[in-house]
């Protein structure tokens, strides 16, 4: 259930326009460009060179991205970049179980869904940057770099969509606190025992079955959008009243830094 320093993909389209689908062709590209145009396989030092190469070319490209949303990628994640690349695969993907409880229609447009997610682990991590963009792009890299072996089992997590950020309003719910949460869904396999992250910033949460009423959207996230949405949904909703009216989740299902992603608004039912 996205992350400048998040986006993924080539290095010849322009920023903002990345997704997680991207990858899809640059994974091709990188298994194609480890052989010879006569199929036999290079020498050892050859490939350790094609290896560098690629890392370079990742690292550069997202480099260039995070410039333009003022957000730094440090070189530590050229190989965790490299590896989300090569492990890109929609169909490995693993979409958040939810059961879903009632469809809201309006002139065959979906206005909301009442869904019910189980309790569940997550591994979260609480950023406090200047723009929520920022803090979405750098909790995501450093969640990402849990996923790809940064962890006690040593092992590529995998991908689980949508990535999620828990924000805060005031109570009149005309104001984004800065403080936000980027919490990662655990595969279904490691549930019962999470790997334990590297990076102590990082925390493996509990979370309790909870309601949500949620509707979509697309495009970027920022404070205005995100006001926007909250107050788009409060407006729908028949009882507005029966959810936290200071606690939202953006769920992201593509890159974080992505400009025309998509998106979903939850509203968290009270306990």
């Amino acid at each position: 259930m996205e992350t400048g320093g998040c986006r993924m993909g080539t290095a010849e389209p322009a920023p903002a326009m990345i997704t997680l689908e991207d990858l899809d062709g640059m994974a091709e590209e990188t298994a194609d460009s480890a052989y010879h145009s006569n199929g036999s396989s290079p020498d050892e030092e050859a490939a350790e060179r094609m290896e560098d190469e690629e890392q370079e070319r990742l690292l550069s490209y997202w480099q260039s991205v995070g410039r333009g949303h003022q957000v730094d990628v440090p070189r530590e994640m050229a190989e965790p970049i490299q590896q989300l690349t090569r492990n890109n695969n929609p169909q490995e993907r693993q979409t958040i179980p939810f059961t879903l409880i009632q469809r809201k229609e309006k002139l065959g447009d979906l206005l909301y869904e009442k869904r019910q997610y189980g309790k569940a682990k997550w591994a979260c991590i609480k950023m406090k940057e200047k723009q929520y963009e920022q803090s979405i792009c750098l909790g995501f890299m450093k969640l990402m770099r849990y996923i790809c072996e940064q962890n006690s089992s040593g092992l590529y997590l995998g991908i689980t969509i949508p990535i999620v950020t828990i924000v805060h309003t005031n109570e009149s719910q005309s104001e984004m606190r800065q403080s936000v949460t980027v919490a990662y869904y655990l595969p279904e396999l490691l549930q019962d025992e999470p790997p334990h992250p590297f990076d102590s910033d990082i925390i493996i949460e509990e979370w309790p079955s909870t309601i949500v009423y949620s509707r979509s959207f697309r495009g970027i996230t920022n404070e205005d959008s995100i006001m926007r949405e909250i107050n788009l949904l409060a407006e729908i909703l028949e009882s507005p009243e029966l959810c936290l009216q200071d606690t939202f989740i953006i769920a992201g299902y593509t890159n974080p830094a992505a400009a025309n992603r998509h998106n979903e608004i939850w509203f968290l039912q009270r306990p």
